[in-house]
């Protein structure tokens, strides 16, 4: 099996660093420093499970790689339209895109059945630009469990989890997910192939939607958000809001919000990606948390006056941090 993985951040060059452990060919697309450090010394992981080094092929040059088995894609949701020259080279006939972003992806109806079978969603692809470099064809679905940071260059911080549940947008359990999923499994890592992994979706954006952008709007960690009883309360509006989206689409999530809240408070003092990336002046990847979300909402008739709210706000604050 030959792996790139385009965007080796903190959770790319982990997964990568897994697959090659496990046998795997793996290429590493990164660049600066963490690309330096990689090449110099391997990909140095820190867990709790138990620290280790792997040390797979690194560079910046797409084209250096060739045509890939799968391209697992660590960047972040708003660089998707612009990565055509970096994956273009990656592709062949039957390549296919392993993509571990959060919130609503690109693909999420396509094969979806029903009503809004092969509707585009404006706010994760404006104007097709994401499905023109992305065939949705391509796609390999996926959300990442695990909680990892880059504590410098060429190391990796695991802090907890290790599923990377994924899924074919029409629901099959094809032979590139079952494969895939092996290879992960043979890496140490977690990886069911689910029979709708639409369901898995809205269950991490429960936390995604209201925990990311709450936290760089008040520079809050998951464990202060939890704390602070009015915080607390418009979280738990947020995912109510939210699961009356997911329900409306014929999705469960299958976990109380208290639950979830439980779970968000035992993680501690973690910084969520969307407070990480404010804190480090990169772009905020919230259209496809909460826009994403809103314009859902509006296709189906739901009403969501709070998730309205904060993504007016936040928005503001994206807008302000990348002038």
């Amino acid at each position: 099996m030959k792996v790139a993985v385009l965007g080796a951040g903190a959770i790319g060059a982990y997964v990568g660093a897994a697959l090659h452990r496990a046998g795997a060919e793996v290429h590493l697309i990164a660049r600066g420093p963490h690309l330096a450090a990689m090449r110099r010394h391997g990909v140095r992981v820190r867990s709790p499970r138990g620290d280790f080094t792997a040390h797979p092929h690194a560079t910046d040059d797409p084209a250096e790689v060739g045509p890939v088995d799968y391209v697992f894609l660590g960047l972040k949701a708003n660089a998707y339209a612009a990565c055509g020259p970096l994956i273009a080279p990656l592709l062949h006939d039957t390549t296919a895109v392993v993509a571990a972003q959060n919130g609503i992806p690109w693909w999420y109806f396509h094969r979806h059945g029903g009503p809004w079978d092969g509707h585009r969603i404006e706010s994760v692809d404006p104007d097709g630009a994401v499905s023109a470099v992305l065939a949705p064809e391509r796609a390999v679905g996926c959300v990442v469990y695990a909680a990892t940071e880059l504590e410098g260059p060429g190391i990796v911080r695991h802090l907890e989890g290790t599923r990377f549940s994924v899924g074919e947008p029409d629901r099959s359990r094809s032979a590139r997910c079952l494969d895939f999923g092996e290879a992960m499994r043979e890496g140490g890592l977690k990886c069911p192939v689910e029979p709708d992994l639409r369901n898995d979706i809205w269950l991490k954006l429960l936390g995604n939607i209201s925990f990311n952008p709450i936290s760089a709007l008040a520079r809050a960690t998951m464990r202060q958000m939890c704390l602070h009883g009015g915080t607390r309360r418009v979280i738990e509006i947020m995912m109510t809001e939210t699961l009356a989206v997911a329900e409306a689409l014929g999705c469960e999530v299958g976990v109380s919000i208290e639950r979830r809240l439980a779970g968000a408070e035992r993680v501690g003092d973690h910084r969520t990606s969307t407070l990480q990336d404010l804190e480090r002046g990169k772009p905020l990847e919230l259209d496809v948390l909460l826009a994403a979300v809103v314009e859902l909402a509006e296709i189906t008739g739901v009403e969501v006056p709070t998730l309205r709210t904060v993504h007016a706000i936040s928005d503001l604050l994206a807008l302000r941090s990348a002038a």
